[in-house]
């Protein structure tokens, strides 16, 4: 992986670009202490590693206890939470 300041990605962008298109991670330093703080990766679609939904449709079954109770910051019925909504 290589590690690059500011000014050294600003000055060879496009061969950043190249780099990274071929499978390369590239790692932004920033400021005198060159503390990293991005990391500019190849692209990967969204649907790469997504998982799905309900594959355990009718194997499991979730129960609460009778004083379980959704709070205030987290609006959300519990058919949302199980994903039925």
């Amino acid at each position: 992986m290589k590690a690059l300041s500011v000014a050294e990605l600003k000055a060879r962008f496009s061969k950043v670009l190249a780099d990274v298109r071929r499978g390369e991670r590239i790692a932004v330093l920033y400021g005198r202490s060159k503390m990293p703080v991005a990391m500019i990766v190849p692209w990967a679609p969204a649907s790469a590693g997504r998982r799905e939904v309900g594959f355990l449709d009718g194997e499991v079954t979730i129960e609460f206890a009778d004083d379980f109770e959704m709070t205030e910051e987290f609006e959300m019925t519990e058919e949302e939470f199980l994903g039925g909504a």
